[in-house]
C-alpha cells in the first residue's frame, strides 16, 4: 500500500482543546462541557472524515470515579473517556508508545497528536509523533468546512445557465416533440 494510502492516526486532548478555542470556550462557560463537548465532537466529524484520519478524541476522567468508556462516533472517529485518576496526557502518551511499532513497520504514515500543552509536545514527539498545535487545529477543521461547502456547491451548479442544456439528450427531444405537437 503506498505511504499516501495508509491511515494517519489522530490523537486530540479534548479539553484542551476546549480550553483553546475560543468558540468552545464559550460554549463551556454558557452552556456547560457536555455542549462543548459535543461541539467538538461535531467539528471532528467532518474534518476526520475529509482528512482520512483515524480519529481518537481523549477527555480526562480523573477527577470523576468512573472506568475508562469509548464511544464509537463514526467509523473514523471514536471518543475515549480515560479511567479514575488517569490523564488524557497519559492515556495520549501510552497510545503514542504503542503506535510506535505501527509506524516503524508502516502500518500507519503517521501518528499526529493536538494539543497545546508543552511538556506532552515534547514527550510525544520523542514517540516519533507529530504534534498540532489547538489553533492549527482549528484553522484546518475551519478550511475543511470551507473546502466541503466548495465542493458541494460547484457539484451543485449546473454547468451551463439554460436548463434544457442541463437535461439529457432523449428528454431534451422529447419535450421538443411536444412543443412542436409531434408525438
Amino acid at each position: 500500500m503506498p505511504p499516501s494510502l495508509l491511515p494517519a492516526v489522530l490523537l486530540v486532548d479534548g479539553y484542551n482543546i476546549i480550553g483553546a478555542w475560543h468558540c468552545l470556550k464559550k460554549t463551556r462557560d454558557h452552556a456547560g462541557l457536555e455542549a462543548a463537548r459535543g461541539e467538538l465532537i461535531e467539528a471532528l466529524i467532518s474534518y476526520t472524515a475529509f482528512q482520512g484520519y483515524e480519529t481518537q478524541i481523549v477527555f480526562d476522567a480523573q477527577y470523576q470515579n468512573s472506568s475508562s468508556n469509548k464511544e464509537v462516533i463514526t467509523e473514523l472517529l471514536s471518543v475515549h473517556y480515560t479511567d479514575f485518576g488517569q490523564t488524557a496526557d497519559t492515556y495520549i502518551e501510552k497510545t503514542c508508545a504503542s503506535l510506535r511499532s505501527s509506524l516503524a513497520q508502516s502500518l500507519i504514515s503517521r501518528v499526529i497528536v493536538a494539543t497545546s500543552d508543552r511538556a506532552q509536545q515534547l514527550m510525544i514527539l520523542g514517540y516519533g509523533a507529530e504534534w498540532m498545535s489547538a489553533q492549527k487545529l482549528c484553522w484546518e477543521v475551519e478550511a475543511t468546512v470551507c473546502r466541503s461547502r466548495q465542493k458541494y456547491q460547484t457539484r451543485k451548479q449546473p454547468k451551463t445557465r439554460f436548463l434544457a442544456n442541463s437535461i439529457d439528450p432523449k428528454a431534451r427531444e422529447r419535450l421538443a416533440e411536444l412543443r412542436m405537437g409531434t408525438n
